[in-house]
């Protein structure tokens, strides 16, 4: 299981780079769940990143855009995606144009990461369309974070299924949704492809700034676990 850290800088993003992050998340905290950095601010962060070496996949939000607004939602995806990112993760809500995005988004030509909206739990049946669709990967995160976390909003039971859906489909899968230390043991017992905080490595709310001993804390706990489960010697 990596660990996808969400970044607002590229000072944030050179630490999470050095500080053991797999996946480095571009997003504004302060802007909502999926809030989005200026463009500007992500060809910056992403070339500093490039610069920097390691190889991390790089992602970026492209703000909370609702779903009836197809042409913009279009309009934020080509430019994100021409700042060189690995992934574009765009929200998907519970809605009934959720379809019609999707599909739209399959033919956009950009590595799309549907992000699932799961306050009001998980349709699966819209899971199950957008991985047969050939998405890049699949989200489960969540839009109110001071309602609690991704598990406080969808049963085990449910995100087990939604894990199992983009697993049958060869999709990647991950979740996110002001996750916590506290969570580790539940996302283990899960095993997505990855998991997304921002939450647990700021000092106080997600707006905040990093902490790089909480992320360091974070790293530590996940990788040790990951290595104790590969078998794999833990230095």
């Amino acid at each position: 299981m990596k660990l996808l850290v969400s970044v607002r800088s590229v000072e944030e993003a050179l630490l999470a780079a050095d500080g053991g992050a797999d996946f480095i998340d571009l997003k504004e905290p302060g802007r909502g769940a999926l809030g989005g950095l200026p463009i500007t601010t992500i060809r910056e962060i992403v070339g500093a990143l490039r610069r920097h070496g390691g190889g991390l996949d790089i992602s970026a939000t492209i703000g909370d855009v609702a779903m009836h607004e197809g042409g913009r939602i279009a309009a934020c995806v080509e430019a994100v995606g021409a700042c060189g990112v690995d992934y574009v993760k765009v929200g998907i809500e519970r809605v009934p144009q959720a379809r019609s995005v999707l599909d739209a988004l399959a033919s956009s030509g950009w590595p799309i990461v549907p992000v699932f909206i799961a306050d009001k739990g998980l349709e699966l049946a819209d899971v199950a369309h957008a991985c047969a669709l050939g998405f890049a990967g699949v989200m489960a995160d969540t839009f109110d974070k001071r309602a609690g976390s991704l598990f406080d909003a969808v049963r085990m039971d449910e995100l087990r299924r939604f894990i199992v859906t983009a697993r049958a489909a060869g999709t990647m899968v991950g979740l996110a949704g002001a996750l916590r230390v506290a969570h580790e043991p539940l996302l283990r017992a899960l095993a997505p492809d990855f998991a997304g905080f921002r939450t647990a490595v700021c000092v106080g709310d997600r707006s905040s700034a990093l902490d790089p001993q909480r992320l360091r804390t974070l790293v530590a706990l996940m990788h040790r676990h990951a290595a104790a489960e590969s078998g794999a010697p833990n230095h």
